[in-house]
Parts: C-alpha cells; sequence; structure tokens
C-alpha cells in the first residue's frame, strides 16, 4: 500500500489511514468510525477534531457512498496488493439491547444465550459499551452475579473455548463495560448485597474472576463515599491480600495494592488489612518484583500500615523488612525514596528497640539515611533522614558504624 498514493479523502483524518467503517458527524466530517468513537467516548472529547466545532450530539451516521468508493479503489489496485475492505456490520442499538436483556430475563434457559451475545457485543467498541450501559445491561449482569449461578457457558478464549460459570461470565462482562462513575455509585448505595457478592467471587472462584472481582472492587472502591469505605469488613481484607499473595496477574496485583491505598486510611482499616495479613505479603511483593509502581504503591501502603502499632509490629517480624525498605530508597523513584524513609521514621519513632536500631546498623539502614542526607533528595525526605538520624545518633553516630565517607553527612544532635 505504500507504493500508491491513496486519495486523501479515503484517509481518516484522525488516523490518517485508509478508512475501513466512514461514518460522518453533524459538522459534516468523515472519519473512520473506530477513531471517532475513541475520540468522542474514550478520550470524552466533545468537539469535532477538524473544524474544533462543539458536537450537540454523538450521532455517526454510516457514509455508504464513500465506502462503496474505497472498495471499488480498493478491488481496482488489487494488483498492488490491496485487499477490499469488508463491509462492516451495522451498529447494535438500545432497542436490540433491550430486547435481548427482556429475553435473557423472561426465560431462563435464554440467559447463557443472552451473556454470550453480550460478551460479543462489549469487545466490538466504546460506543456499544456506552449502548450497553443506557439499556440497563449493568442491572441485568448484577442480578446474575448475585444470584452467583454455577451454571456453565462455554465461551471462546485465545486457546479455544472454556466452561465458565455464567456469574463469572457476568462479572468478566461488567468489567469490561467500564461502567460510569454514577452507576457505580448507584449500584453501592442502593444494593448492599452486591459487593458481598463479589466477595464470594474473590473468596471461591477461579483465578480470572478473581481478577476481575478485583478489578471491578477498585472502580467502585474510587467512587464510594466514607461511610462504605469504613465498613468495610475484615474478610475483604483477606481476600485483597489473598489475591496479592496468589499474584494472579500484574494487573490484578496493582489493583488490589490500589485498592489497600483507597481503603487503609479510614477508621480501623489498617487493623484490619494488618490482621489479614497484608504486611508480610507487601514485604515479599517487594522482595519479588522490580515494576516501578507496583513498588510505589507498596511502599504506600506499608507507609500506612506502619502508622499503627499493630503494623509496626509485624513489619519488624518480618527479617526482610527492614533491609528491602531501606534498598529502595533510589532504586525506585521519588515516590519510593519519600515512602521508605517515612516508613523508616515510623519504626524509629515509634518502635525503636536497641535491637532494632542495631539491625538497622547491621543491614545498612543508617548509611543509606545518610546518603539521603548527602544526596541531592527532595526537601521533606532529607528533613525527615536527618531527623531520624539526630534522634538516634547517641547509638549510632560511631565511626566503626559508619562509613567514612558518609560519616562528614550524620548531622550534630
Amino acid at each position: 500500500m505504500d507504493e500508491i498514493e491513496i486519495p486523501s479523502h479515503f484517509l481518516c483524518p484522525i488516523s490518517l489511514q485508509l478508512m475501513r467503517d466512514p461514518v460522518t458527524i453533524s459538522t459534516g466530517i468523515t472519519y473512520d468510525r473506530d477513531n471517532i468513537e475513541k475520540w468522542l467516548f474514550s478520550c470524552k472529547n466533545k468537539a469535532c477534531p477538524v473544524t474544533k466545532q462543539v458536537l450537540h450530539d454523538s450521532d455517526l451516521t454510516p457514509n455508504h457512498t464513500l465506502r462503496r468508493l474505497i472498495q471499488a479503489w480498493c478491488t481496482l489496485n488489487a494488483s498492488h496488493g490491496i485487499e477490499r475492505i469488508p463491509t462492516p456490520k451495522p451498529p447494535i442499538d438500545q432497542t436490540q439491547i433491550a430486547k435481548l436483556l427482556k429475553d435473557g430475563k423472561k426465560f431462563p434457559e435464554m440467559q447463557l444465550k443472552c451473556l454470550k451475545r453480550l460478551r460479543s457485543i462489549t469487545l466490538e467498541g466504546e460506543r456499544n459499551r456506552n449502548c450497553l450501559e443506557a439499556a440497563g445491561a449493568v442491572e441485568f449482569l448484577v442480578s446474575i452475579i448475585k444470584s452467583y449461578d454455577s451454571r456453565l457457558l462455554e465461551v471462546e478464549n485465545n486457546e479455544g473455548s472454556e466452561f465458565i460459570k455464567a456469574s463469572d461470565e457476568a462479572l468478566c462482562i461488567l468489567y469490561n463495560i467500564k461502567v460510569s462513575e454514577s452507576r457505580l455509585k448507584s449500584i453501592i448505595s442502593n444494593d448492599h448485597e452486591f459487593i458481598e457478592s463479589v466477595v464470594q467471587v474473590l473468596k471461591n472462584g477461579n483465578y480470572q474472576s478473581r481478577a476481575y472481582a478485583t478489578m471491578l472492587l477498585k472502580d467502585i472502591f474510587e467512587v464510594a463515599d466514607p461511610i462504605q469505605l469504613i465498613s468495610v469488613t475484615p474478610e475483604y481484607f483477606a481476600e485483597i491480600v489473598r489475591t496479592l499473595r496468589d499474584q494472579i496477574s500484574q494487573q490484578a496485583s496493582k489493583a488490589a495494592l490500589k485498592l489497600l491505598v483507597e481503603l487503609c486510611p479510614w477508621g480501623r482499616n489498617r487493623i484490619k488489612a494488618v490482621e489479614g495479613g497484608a504486611v508480610f505479603v507487601l514485604i515479599e511483593l517487594l522482595l519479588e518484583t522490580s515494576d516501578k509502581r507496583a513498588c510505589e504503591l507498596a511502599l504506600i501502603v506499608l507507609d500506612q500500615l506502619c502508622c499503627c502499632a499493630e503494623g509496626r509490629a509485624e513489619f519488624l517480624k518480618h527479617g526482610a523488612g527492614l533491609g528491602i525498605v531501606s534498598k529502595k530508597i533510589f532504586r525506585v523513584s521519588h515516590v519510593a525514596s519519600d515512602r521508605a524513609v517515612r516508613i523508616l521514621s515510623s519504626i524509629c519513632r515509634f518502635s525503636a528497640t536497641s535491637r532494632v536500631l542495631q539491625e538497622m546498623l547491621q543491614v545498612g539502614v543508617v548509611a543509606k539515611l545518610c546518603l539521603v542526607v548527602q544526596i541531592d533528595s527532595s526537601a521533606k525526605t532529607k528533613e525527615k533522614a536527618r531527623a531520624i538520624l539526630k534522634l538516634h545518633s547517641g547509638v549510632w553516630r560511631n565511626p566503626s558504624c559508619i562509613p567514612s565517607h558518609l560519616l562528614s553527612s550524620y548531622p550534630s544532635s
């Protein structure tokens, strides 16, 4: 295709690629459907990319004439290796989805067929996902998840096909719809059983459904109100920690970490997380992962948990806690370094027994804090490190304990 010039009016103004499904918006400009749907629905833009005019509606009208011209041009240039673009399927509308949902609710034997069709609709683009939400698919899927429907549904995947529970498939579809913030708020405000149902999936589901449950719960708790955040049960924390420990997937692990970041500051949630085994699992995660964002999130949660006595006690029970937190300073990011110093500050201020102080010397924590004072760190991080060193200078300020090139940076008490 590079050897032949494509007529400019066959190119999408967004991608500058040959249009496969040309559609026209209210300003009269034609775009390829995929690109303009991403522009309007995924990126939430409200103006025409070419004219910059504000769009008062997001209707997309298929430009059949242009599509036929493009197909004819492709056929004429087949000798140049250009394949004819297929005629696109007409997009689904709310009426069709509403009928599908009605059949699924009315006839139980149609429910599995309905879920299969909903999955394929979800995968066909942002516009379809918006249509699903507007047509009431979210409520239909929530009802199936709450029923914990164990009937098996055959679904296609990269390796062929597999059988999964109807409730697990509903959970997968619900996550992929990317439900709007207002609808998520409505679900958790009006349906207290739903979160409990998702926690049961975390507890009893397969790895894939547990991953979707974790990611969906992250989206839910990001829009929850303080009362809902405070009232999260210990069982819920235990299951989130289990998701982290099992390392289901990188995406699920990051969702679990973000959930803990969101929940831990509220009420007694720190203690619930500690009792659920979060501290040990987070330290193990830091020992095993080199992913920058995962390290940052794990250190943020550990910082929150070390603000309570129970968290600090669990942290010090792990033989590698002090060493790995110190090691992450300067090796991940400014955010990670700041959180690592904050964790060490909490330990030094509230849990500094003589054994702990000696361990900090032995594993290189004191030398690393001297380096923080010496090297260009943020002002707050540097001040925290200096305060820690001053606090325990009676034990640590000894030439035999600290390398000579760092001793000069040890602050005087």
